[in-house]
């Protein structure tokens, strides 16, 4: 039986406390010493990749009593607890089940006489069914023509995680001959979202998928207005253009306004449901239900390596005692997610959600204030656009900014060029391992402007090529790593009160039911 503490109740967080500035990472990473710590602090990941955190403030010592942290916390104890079915999201007292749409990893877990791992496999062959039937050409508009586009309405984890996805292989699968259906997402409820991307499709040739678990999230019902409005007005029935992918329970789930209706439930929350229905029905049609299912294979190696008590061996687990150290030893307030690879430009966005939703919290599991600091401000960009953007205020701004590089040692098409002696893809390479080092070592010069301090720390997860195991490995890992760190901090990563609030208040502005700065927004607003 596990305990939930606050992290400052722990022995070993009073000896990891005791830490700060113990490691000078610019010597550490000079030399030959740079290059066996390199060799040394190497982690194995899923998918052929690997977790490298050379670049971090980080010694033996100082695992070593991360180590002992993870132990005390019963951190995999805890994940253990997870995945076999306990209420985990004390705010609504539900279970948290999203890694058993990937695959079971302890015990059956069976809720009001339902196994939750048939059903999510259950949706899962409903939604491959639905896809193959479309590129089969047995799902077609009315005139019998095939659907060449899949739209995804939805906002907030009903979007940032599949978008990030499909952009992350778009070109791939296109350059493999795998891509089956062009695919576009509408989210914000500025019309001209929606507008823009209807313009930009043929519409009588275009599926829609509505995606809200509780069918009723504001924006996304405003969006199948707008498209439902835009269908009727072509002389197309809406009804033979859409489908949903809700809860049982939602209005969704019982409406004959749709093709059909693919199920997620209460226990996914949205920022961890790219995996389920949300995107699981549009990466198959995108890609085909083969693709998806190499993700969520990617996805379930990882999660094996996070049920391991050696921090060593669990790549997930390491990366989060390490944020931990850097968030509340160090006193780091951001972490910057620089992925080296085009596709991977909404990555950060969606991690972004992922972890300032989970663990942007200020009391317990509990509903006690904590003592201490907990979830980071994630921000990032792709390189090397990056490092002609904000990078010099993390190589010279007054504040250290962790930083999470991802790079693959090969292009995704394989079409390059070499100039003056070496390929785009070597020159990207070359960039993001120059980048560590003079981020951790910096640069003296006499002139005051153009010296660099170093002591920056860094990690980065490589990898041979990224396609949808690696992919699916590299979402788990940040997944489990957010995951751990509210273990540690005693929070519950799981609700997402924030969020509601912001809709509740919408709604009452809407009904004109407000009084103080919320009118006189309002009546600035014209609302």
């Amino acid at each position: 039986m596990v305990t939930w503490k606050n992290l400052d109740t722990l022995a070993s967080y009073d000896k990891l406390a005791g830490m700060k500035n113990r490691v000078n990472i610019a010597e550490a990473m000079s030399g030959e010493n740079g290059a066996k710590r390199v060799a040394k602090y190497t982690t194995p990941m899923a998918a052929g990749m690997n977790f490298n955190y050379a670049a971090k403030q980080v010694d033996d010592t100082i695992l070593d009593a991360l180590a002992e942290l993870a132990d005390e916390a019963q951190l995999v104890d805890k994940f253990e607890e997870l995945y076999n079915g306990a209420i985990i999201n004390t705010g609504e007292q539900r279970l948290v089940l999203h890694h058993l749409a990937r695959r079971q990893l302890g015990n059956k877990v069976v809720v009001d006489g339902v196994d939750k791992r048939e059903f999510y496999v259950s949706q899962q062959k409903k939604a491959a069914d639905f896809a193959n039937k479309v590129h089969a050409g047995e799902i077609t508009n009315e005139a019998g023509e095939k659907f060449t586009t899949v739209v995804q309405i939805g906002i907030g984890g009903s979007d940032l995680g599949p978008r990030a996805l499909y952009i992350a292989l778009e070109n791939w699968a296109k350059e493999n001959n795998l891509a089956k259906m062009e695919a576009k997402f509408i989210s914000n409820v500025d019309p001209d979202d929606a507008a823009a991307v209807l313009k930009s499709i043929d519409v009588s040739r275009s599926l829609f998928i509505v995606v809200s678990k509780s069918g009723t999230t504001l924006e996304t019902l405003t969006n199948e207005a707008f498209v439902k409005d835009a269908l009727t007005k072509a002389g197309l029935d809406p009804s033979k253009h859409m489908l949903a992918v809700t809860s049982e329970t939602s209005p969704l789930a019982k409406s004959d306004d749709y093709l059909t209706a693919i199920f997620m439930d209460d226990f996914i929350g949205g920022r961890y449901s790219s995996v389920s229905a949300v995107g699981g029905v549009i990466l198959s049609l995108a890609f085909g239900p083969e693709i998806f299912a190499r993700i969520l294979d990617g996805m379930a190696e990882e999660d094996k390596l996070a049920t391991n008590k050696d921090i060593f061996k669990n790549p997930d687990l390491l990366d989060a005692l390490i944020g931990v150290y850097e968030r509340n030893v160090q006193g780091y307030l951001d972490t910057a997610v620089l992925p080296y690879s085009q596709a991977l430009s909404r990555f950060p966005a969606h991690l972004q959600q992922c972890d300032m939703e989970s663990n942007g919290k200020s009391v317990n599991r509990f509903g006690e204030p904590v003592n201490y600091v907990t979830g980071p401000v994630i921000f990032g960009e792709p390189g090397t656009n990056g490092q002609h953007s904000f990078y010099q205020l993390l190589h010279q701004g007054t504040d250290i900014v962790p930083l999470q590089f991802v790079g693959f040692k090969d292009s995704q098409i394989g079409m390059d060029v070499e100039i003056e002696g070496s390929t785009s893809q070597k020159k990207l390479c070359a960039n993001v391992a120059a980048q560590i080092v003079a981020f951790a070592c910096g640069k003296d010069d006499e002139n005051k402007n153009k010296k660099f301090e170093g002591g920056r720390p860094s990690s980065i997860i490589t990898g041979e090529k990224l396609v949808p195991e690696s992919l699916g490995a590299l979402l788990a890992h940040f997944e489990n790593k957010i995951m751990f760190q509210g273990f540690i901090w005693n929070i519950n990563s799981f609700d997402q009160e924030g969020v509601q609030l912001g809709k509740v208040l919408a709604k009452r502005v809407l009904a004109h039911d407000t009084d103080g700065a919320l009118k006189a927004y309002s009546d600035l607003l014209e609302i």
